[in-house]
Formats: structure tokens, sequence, C-alpha cells
């Protein structure tokens, strides 16, 4: 029987950081990454068009590659149609990747958080769900950038950064209110721990930095059959599609880095 393999999706190489420690809890399952780059950024998008997208994506990767479960490692998606696969796929568990706002509401010492989000996670209804249920006690600054996913992809490819404009984008999280200062940052953008580096440099000052990337990588352990957590490791890249068909030589070696082998959209 051919393994099903584990699908990570995103609309670019952010998910690339949940992936990497998926693989540290999941070693010796088959991985399939989706970078939907011909929609990126979604958060040019309408909203009701992007979910119709993402929807219709999904119909068609799921008949692709058959996957024991799905990981949408991408915060924007998983607020806007994570119910909608669900619903649609019964049968597929799907994980998503959501800002951490319960964890940074149970370590903050200020009660002061900060959640990093593109525009779209910040305005969702879902966000703000979270945040009335676990940090309804805090004092939730939320910050939504257009540049920083862009500047993720630039950093990858070994393109220059504007450090200047990246510390613009950052300013507003860092928040002081009664003699207190915001302690926690949420990524609320998969592709924001590839930026974290340059984040604690330009900070204002010293704050945690919380990925959830860690989180996702055990929920899917927790999904999968007890028979399929323990495998024989096999020798195979694992496989990468760009929905737009074109990648560049940076991007090539990029995915080669993280032992992914770059194929047409529906190819092994």
């Amino acid at each position: 029987m051919t393994e099903r393999p584990i699908l990570f999706f995103d609309s670019g190489i952010g998910g690339l950081t949940v992936l990497r420690e998926t693989r540290i809890f999941i070693p010796d399952r088959k991985f399939i990454y989706i970078a939907d780059d011909a929609a990126f950024p979604y958060g040019n998008w309408e909203e009701d068009e992007l979910k119709s997208h993402i929807i219709d994506l999904f119909a068609k990767l799921l008949n692709l590659y058959n996957p024991i479960l799905c990981i949408v490692a991408c915060n924007t998606a998983s607020t806007l149609v994570l119910k909608d696969l669900r619903r649609a796929h019964p049968d597929v568990p799907f994980i998503g990747t959501v800002p951490a706002i319960k964890p940074a509401a149970e370590q903050t010492r200020s009660g002061l958080i900060s959640v990093l989000a593109t525009p779209g996670t910040v305005k969702r209804a879902y966000t703000h769900e979270l945040i009335s249920s676990f940090a309804s006690k805090c004092h939730v600054r939320l910050v939504g950038s257009a540049k920083l996913a862009g500047f993720a992809e630039d950093y990858l490819r070994r393109k220059p950064v504007d450090r200047a404009s990246l510390k613009q984008e950052i300013a507003p999280c860092f928040v002081e209110k009664d003699g207190h200062h915001t302690d926690i940052v949420v990524l609320a953008c998969t592709h924001y721990p590839f930026l974290v580096n340059l984040f604690r440099k330009n900070a204002k000052w010293p704050v945690d930095w919380i990925d959830p990337a860690e989180a996702v990588a055990k929920r899917a352990l927790s999904l999968l059959p007890d028979a399929d957590q323990v495998q024989t490791l096999t020798e195979h890249l694992d496989l990468a599609h760009f929905t737009s068909g074109r990648t560049d030589y940076a991007t090539n070696r990029l995915l080669h880095g993280f032992g992914l082998r770059l194929t047409p959209l529906g190819q092994e």
C-alpha cells in the first residue's frame, strides 16, 4: 500500500517553520508541501473570494494526494476556512495554525500581550473569539502587517530586507501601560519565526516571541493512527509544489535545504 502523506499548506514558504518542527516529532512520515504562491499574498484578496479559492484548491489536493492528515500552516487560511474544510471533508483530519493567544495569556507576567499577524488574521472574528475566550483579563494589542510575510520570503531567499521598515512594522507591538510593558508577542503568521532574530535586534525591549509550530506538531502526532506513528525510515526527499509552477534558483536551494524536492503539482 502506498504510504499516505501528511500534507502541508501555506500561501508561501512560511509553513516551512511548521514542517521543520513536525519532522522532529514525526521523522519517518512522508510530507508534501503545497505553497499557493500563485495567490500570494492572501491579504490582497477579498474574503469570500479567498475562501472559495482555498476550498476549491483543497478539493483538488485531496483528490491528488489522499493525505492521512492536513496541516494548514497558515494563520490567514486557518482562521478563514478551517471549519469549512472540516465540514466538506469529514474523513480527513485538518489541523489549523491559529494565534497562540491562550498560551500567551497563561505565560504573561505583565498582562500586556501583542499579536503580530497579517491584516486578515487581525480582523478575523476567529481571532477576536480567541481573545474573548482566553485573554479577557489581558490587554491585547493586535498588530497587522502587510509587509512582514513578504520580508520573510525575501529573507529566506537571501534578498535584502529593509531593516528600518521592519522596525517600524513591529513597533506597535510594544505597549507601556500603568507602569507595565508588553512581555509577550504572539507570532500569528507562520512566516514570522524566520524573522525572529531580526525582531529581537529591533525590539524596543526584550519580549518572549511565541511560535505555535511545536503545538501544531504535537497535535499532528496525536492524530496519527498508532500504527502510523512508528515506521521504517525510507530514503526519499519529501515533495514541494508551488501553485504558480514558477520557482527560481534561490527557492530551489532553500527547498533542498529543507529536504524537499520540487515537482509539478500532481507528480511525484
